[in-house]
């Protein structure tokens, strides 16, 4: 009987140690924290803020617009805060956190983009807006005795210093899809840690060596200053490359299209009002670099960033999207883009397949975009009205076009300072004419569609013939085949005065030497 009361006893007072405890954690997580907020509520203030929207990103320069007052200033007018989490450029980690919804927006490169998304298995975030494009930021230099040109990489014994997982990267992979190197081992790539890595291989490397290394600002500027190192390719001569993104996630996007579309608005209209001003540009350039930690610019390096940082404004973005034309056919759509920068990733290895199965459409929405253009939403827009006269709207916003090279004499052609020759499948003819076949119309066409990618470029287009039969005959098939192409590419949409057609001396007797080949080069200075 003792025992059982005992036992009685001891199941009681664990249960009241139970009990305690239960009620000690509900207080602490529950009752506590009720009775701090209403403390808290009843002795502070109300938000400004309705609504907090988290963005991951990082330090890069192009989206110090996204950090400026004035966007601030303009979210602020409309209760929306944006917390800005920089998480070092961790692409991947910055898909996961879409996924997660542990952030609403984010910013990529197209690129990071399709190949973060690619290694997560899906996309949950839509491009909602093109922010920036690189315009000589990132640049691959070397020393002029090991690599004077691009053709100098096809060698067992190249390289190329970077940065992986960044711009650096994929302006690498653009130049190995586009220009014939199959001499270049399979692993070319050398990685070092971020730019000033890259700095400090390419000063102690032999500059006789094949190397190229791939950098960007300031350290670019730091390269050249070196008295033999010269630039073999930069962004500069690139379009619709290595481009920068905002992106929403897509339930969300869904659920606060408004919220979206003010951020949107708000970046625009951000866009617009230091474009108009170069030294409050070069000024928000500088300020940022110290707000997040970066390197100290100096007064030449932040002028030289705000040059190579190409800001998209309104109109950029309304053609890119799709809702406004481009008569001269130089702003590339976001289809185009994405499109074009899959090809070069699938090309490289850097993707095994398609993740998006040629579906570009999917990775972009341009509902945000089309309210606002329906809405005549355009910060550049300025109404002078003249007494007795209609209003003239004048834009200043106009978009950002490639640029038109110049007309070449023979003299200039001849000059051209050449810069490889392409990767192009063979263009075929029936033998002893200059008849495209049905593969090399598609060919060339495909073709012109990488040429979109380097306006700055001229191009020789060389017709080639065996050297059985008449000499004079074989140099004018040779001409007329290199004619043929090049009549295929300007129907394609590129620009007549940047093509030359020329016809090489009869030579082999091999395939190759029924076709033509392909050779970019640019003036001479």
């Amino acid at each position: 009987m003792n025992d059982q009361k005992t036992k009685g006893i001891l199941v009681a007072a664990v249960m009241w140690v139970l009990i305690i405890g239960i009620l000690a954690v509900a207080a602490k997580y529950l009752i506590l924290p009720y009775f701090r907020k209403d403390l808290l509520d009843d002795t502070g203030s109300e938000s400004a803020y309705k609504h907090t929207l988290s963005l991951a990103a990082d330090s890069f320069s192009g989206y110090a617009m996204l950090r400026s007052p004035v966007m601030k200033k303009e979210l602020k007018t409309q209760g929306i805060k944006l917390d800005i989490r920089d998480d070092g450029a961790d692409y991947d980690g910055r898909m996961k956190a879409l996924s997660k919804k542990d952030v609403q927006m984010a910013v990529f490169t197209i690129d990071s983009f399709i190949q973060a998304g690619a290694k997560l298995g899906d996309f949950p975030a839509a491009i909602v807006l093109v922010i920036d494009e690189s315009k000589g930021a990132d640049a691959m230099v070397a020393w002029k005795d090991g690599v004077s040109r691009v053709e100098d990489l096809n060698s067992s014994s190249a390289s190329i210093v970077l940065t992986p997982h960044s711009p650096s990267e994929f302006l690498a992979r653009t130049v190995i899809a586009h220009f014939n190197l199959p001499l270049l081992p399979e692993k070319w790539l050398t990685p070092a840690e971020g730019a000033k890595d890259v700095f400090k291989e390419f000063i102690k490397t032999d500059r006789k060596s094949r190397k190229a290394f791939v950098l960007w600002e300031p350290y670019v500027s730091k390269a050249l200053a070196e008295g033999s190192a010269h630039v073999i390719l930069d962004s500069s001569k690139l379009k619709g490359c290595i481009v920068d993104v905002l992106v929403a996630e897509r339930n969300f996007l869904k659920d606060n299209h408004d919220l979206v579309k003010a951020v949107v608005q708000a970046y625009l209209k951000s866009a617009s009002a230091y474009s108009q001003s170069r030294s409050d540009l070069v000024k928000l350039v500088t300020d940022d670099a110290v707000a997040t930690g970066s390197e100290t610019l100096s007064p030449d390096t932040a002028e030289k960033m705000a040059d190579t940082i190409e800001w998209k404004n309104t109109r950029d973005n309304y053609i890119h999207f799709g809702l406004e034309q481009d008569g001269s056919r130089n702003v590339m759509s976001m289809e185009e883009m994405i499109g074009n920068i899959r090809d070069i990733l699938v090309k490289t290895g850097a993707l095994t397949s398609d993740p998006i199965a040629g579906q570009e459409h999917t990775l972009f929405h341009a509902g945000i975009l089309a309210d606002l253009k329906a809405s005549d939403f355009h910060p550049g827009k300025k109404m002078d009205v003249i007494e007795g006269l209609a209003p003239d709207a004048t834009d200043l916003d106009a978009a950002h076009q490639a640029p038109k090279l110049g007309r070449l004499d023979d003299k200039a052609w001849a000059s051209l300072v050449p810069v490889g020759s392409l990767k192009v499948e063979p263009i075929m003819f029936a033998r002893g004419t200059a008849r495209l076949n049905i593969q090399s119309e598609r060919d060339l066409a495909q073709l012109a569609r990488s040429l979109q990618s380097f306006p700055g470029y001229y191009l020789k287009v060389i017709g080639h013939t065996r050297p059985e039969g008449d000499p004079a005959a074989n140099m004018k098939l040779a001409a007329e085949r290199a004619g043929a192409a090049m009549d295929r590419l300007v129907s394609a949409g590129i620009d007549a005065s940047r093509i030359k057609a020329m016809a090489a001396p009869p030579s082999g007797t091999d395939a190759d030497n029924q076709s033509v080949s392909f050779m970019v080069g640019e003036a001479a200075y």
